[in-house]
């Protein structure tokens, strides 16, 4: 379906073989909900990797990108759980940018989702106006894709300093420029990317660089769902 909202918390992060069992447990028995919880975040969802690094790959959906910089959300960050403490220490390899989302289409969810960085030298309004007449508008070319999202990176992650980034113990990476592919499953993802979404088309909208993964769906968690919880 289209994202929830125009606002996105997009992370790739790797963890340490022996944290493993233990950041599943945390992420969907406590960081997700206490995440979605929080005034603005809407939906969040985890995926593992079937092609590609880092190994997991989760966003948050989030009414407007200010939400991920508002002062509820920065005292999360200032005051993480002995838990997130304990789990986030054995964080590796972190990507986490806050997205706008310049465009969005599609209906439902699907269990897989390809979460393409790109990088670009073209005006920002004129390559997300590309990628929506290239890209966007090929939703039915396979069946089986259910939504298509493109979002455009800030500059910088968020709070410079918190004590949530500090655990992690280097800087994180950033994603200029994200498109998100959903698909019911790997064959019409695939076909998706071979055709319609090739890195030739991409490369055709504006983009100077392209690194696709694949992802599969773990768990997902909405507001609603939360407080009916």
């Amino acid at each position: 379906m289209a994202l929830i909202g125009q606002g996105v918390l997009a992370i790739w992060n790797g963890i340490k073989p022996e944290a493993e069992d233990d950041f599943v447990a945390w992420h969907v028995r406590e960081h997700i909900p206490e995440r979605v919880g929080l005034p603005g975040f809407e939906r969040g969802r985890r995926y593992v990797a079937i092609e590609g690094q880092p190994k997991y790959f989760n966003f948050y959906e989030t009414k407007t990108a200010a939400d991920l910089t508002s002062a509820a959300y920065q005292a999360r960050l200032n005051d993480p759980t002995p838990w997130t403490k304990s789990v986030v220490a054995h964080f590796t390899d972190t990507s986490r940018t806050i997205c706008d989302v310049a465009w969005s289409t599609g209906v439902g969810e699907g269990a897989v989702i390809a979460a393409i960085q790109l990088e670009t030298s073209i005006a920002a309004e004129a390559f997300q106006e590309a990628m929506k007449k290239l890209v966007g508008e090929a939703l039915t070319a396979v069946p089986g894709i259910v939504g298509l999202h493109l979002l455009r990176g800030h500059a910088a992650a968020g709070p410079a300093d918190t004590v949530e980034k500090k655990l992690r113990g280097v800087p994180d990476k950033l994603a200029a420029w994200i498109l998100l592919i959903e698909a019911v499953g790997l064959d019409a993802l695939r076909a998706f990317r071979s055709q319609a979404c090739s890195d030739q088309v991409l490369t055709a909208c504006g983009a100077s660089s392209v690194t696709p993964g694949i992802y599969q769906l773990q768990f997902a968690l909405t507001k609603a769902e939360l407080a009916r919880a």
